[in-house]
């Protein structure tokens, strides 16, 4: 089925995205930073570089760190990182709701002419010619 996937390119050429939605609310229900990157799996060090790509992205943090020590660091998301979440979320459920009707015209029209394709797969190799050799089975 079609689908529509939000993307928000921001003053400075950062962009948000659903990957970057994603990872801050998963850092938001983890309270980590490396806790969220690996549930999406990607490496410590990627995740850590996107939320301060975030953090610079705006005047002030959508994440806020603690340094870690004998009680261990964490991460939370700010009241600017719930609100950029949330802004997303209602754009994309508003973007998704204003599209439905373009979004299923384009799946259906995308349907016909994936069965078309395989029709046309079908009868080429109907007309094969005998001249030339098959290709060997692997």
């Amino acid at each position: 089925m079609a689908r529509l996937t939000i993307r928000i390119d921001l003053a400075g050429r950062t962009a948000i995205g659903p990957g970057k939605i994603r990872l801050l609310e998963l850092v938001g229900e983890s309270g980590s930073i490396s806790a969220a990157g690996r549930a999406m799996g990607m490496s410590y060090r990627r995740a850590w570089m996107l939320v301060a790509a975030l953090n610079e992205s705006f005047r002030s943090p959508v994440v806020a760190t603690q340094l870690g020590g004998t009680r261990g660091g964490g991460a939370a998301l700010t009241d600017l990182g719930h609100d950029v979440i949330a802004r997303y979320r209602a754009l994309e459920r508003a973007a998704a709701k204003a599209g439905a009707p373009q979004l299923a015209a384009l799946d259906a029209a995308a349907v016909r002419a994936a069965s078309r394709s395989k029709s046309r797969r079908v009868a080429a190799r109907r007309h094969r010619s005998t001249s030339m050799p098959r290709r060997a089975s692997r």
